[in-house]
């Protein structure tokens, strides 16, 4: 038989050991299966040497053919010489005829290798191949942890859906009461600094009264887009019932930052507002307080300092900013002790 020439059936070997190669008696592969042709990586294997293509990384003595065939029957270590460098295992025999031998490779290759790196697909094993089962199993896990990612993220979507439902107002889109605290805890203990400004419609009462609670509503939805157009991404709007509202200002520190932003608020809102052809006149008061002027920042303490400003500016005639200072306590109840937490002006 000449050293061209398929030393075995070619068939039979392509069904039983896919992953094979076929070598003459001086080491050069006359047949390979149709999986080997794959670790090639579109390089033709026949004619090349056996031991150009691989490395025998066990036994570590085996260096030339007459090695590998003291070898036969024993389980070998092999390393492909190319841009991969897989492992696998494999299989020497020699032939009975002394022309040539078979090294079968099936079982020997890593599955994750074979489907990444050479994309071997069920076809490129033995029917009775263990990589068929790992295959599938792989598979298997494979659609499992994408289908359970699936639902992970629509689970997390769902809760964070749920979690902006609870802290949102459906009427303006705003935040509600609830989301008040959490956030307010937070910038605390992050100890950053902030202004909170506490505002409330005036005259918010006739327009229900007079032009009906549709009126009123409409209004409500107008107010939260002019206080959103003047206020920061960063900012948070909070509609904490009725017609009052806190904002919560992250590294505001300034009161001239404050009063400013409080003028540009009061004149939002009192421009003009029509529904049906009405129009609905109101105006806004707001009072304001400064996380830094605090010793130890507290949120009872500041939403209340904030609602003494606030009706401090209703006294003054409404439509006005007023700051948070130790006078206002002292103007609203004059035997109240100073708080010496606070080291307001």
């Amino acid at each position: 038989m000449s050293a061209d020439q398929p030393l075995l059936n070619a068939e039979v070997l392509e069904v039983f050991c896919p992953l094979h190669v076929v070598l003459n008696k001086t080491g050069h592969i006359v047949q390979a299966g149709r999986a080997f042709h794959k670790l090639c990586l579109g390089k033709n294997a026949t004619g090349h040497r056996l031991l150009e293509m691989f490395e025998v990384k066990r036994p570590r003595q085996v260096k030339s053919l007459k090695d590998l065939r003291a070898c036969a029957g024993t389980r070998l270590h092999l390393q492909l010489r190319n841009a991969h460098r897989t492992e696998l295992k494999g299989v020497f025999v020699s032939l009975s005829d002394g022309e040539g031998a078979v090294l079968n490779l099936s079982f020997g290759i890593s599955v994750v290798d074979a489907v990444c790196d050479y994309e071997l697909t069920s076809a490129d094993f033995a029917p009775t191949d263990l990589a068929i089962e790992l295959l599938y199993m792989a598979e298997a896990q494979s659609a499992a942890m994408l289908a359970s990612k699936k639902m992970n993220l629509r689970l997390q979507e769902a809760r964070m859906m749920a979690e902006e439902q609870a802290f949102t107002d459906t009427l303006t889109g705003l935040k509600n009461r609830r989301a008040l605290e959490p956030l307010l805890e937070r910038l605390i203990e992050r100890e950053q600094d902030f202004a909170l400004l506490h505002l409330d419609l005036d005259f918010f009462k006739a327009v229900n009264d007079e032009q009906g609670h549709a009126a009123g509503d409409h209004v409500l939805k107008v107010v939260a887009k002019r206080m959103q157009h003047e206020t920061r991404p960063q900012d948070n709007i909070i509609r904490t019932g009725g017609d009052e509202f806190v904002m919560i200002l992250p590294s505001l520190k300034e009161g001239t930052q404050v009063d400013g932003l409080a003028r540009r608020l009061i004149a939002a809102i009192e421009g003009p507002i029509t529904f049906e052809d009405q129009l609905c006149k109101v105006s806004a008061s707001i009072g304001t307080v400064l996380s830094l002027n605090y010793e130890r920042p507290m949120i009872d303490q500041m939403m209340d300092d904030a609602d003494l400003a606030l009706y401090g500016a209703k006294r003054e005639g409404r439509g006005c900013h007023v700051p948070y200072s130790a006078a206002l306590r002292l103007e609203n109840n004059p035997n109240a002790p100073i708080d010496t937490a606070r080291s307001m002006p």
